[in-house]
């Protein structure tokens, strides 16, 4: 059993990505931040969307290999995100993230604001730490 809330294992440290934001800028958070994707938030810091560093990957190619064109995050983030709260279940995200579900979600608060990100990693974390205590506590 995971003693730990959402809260607990999410990261605060997360790249906050603005929808007028070049993808290039995108990816650059990204990868400052060690993140498969980020959320789109507005200046308030509302959920909009979701980036992928999939998605960025492929822009980059073409803005580093063909010279093409270069893209705001507005044109290629997903708008149909799943989130989670703060006060759900660590347990239940962790057998969420198992199947085709995401592998990192937005945490977002009541007024829908963004105030973390959990991924796989956080879950696996957090359970290595639960383990860790239980198995000193044997």
């Amino acid at each position: 059993m995971i003693a730990a809330s959402i809260a607990d294992c999410m990261s605060k440290d997360f790249a906050r990505i603005h929808p007028d934001m070049l993808v290039v800028q995108a990816a650059s958070l990204l990868v400052r931040h060690a993140m498969l994707g980020g959320p789109v938030v507005d200046a308030e810091g509302l959920l909009l969307g979701w980036v992928s560093e999939q998605e960025c990957l492929r822009v980059a190619i073409q803005v580093a290999y063909y010279n093409q064109r270069v893209a705001t995050v507005r044109e290629i983030m997903r708008s149909d995100v799943l989130s989670v709260s703060r006060d759900m279940d660590p347990l239940a995200l962790a057998q969420q993230m198992l199947g085709d579900k995401p592998k990192s979600y937005p945490v977002v608060d009541a007024a829908g604001k963004v105030v973390g990100v959990v991924s796989r990693r956080h879950m696996l974390q957090q359970l290595d730490r639960t383990l860790l205590r239980q198995a000193g506590a044997a």
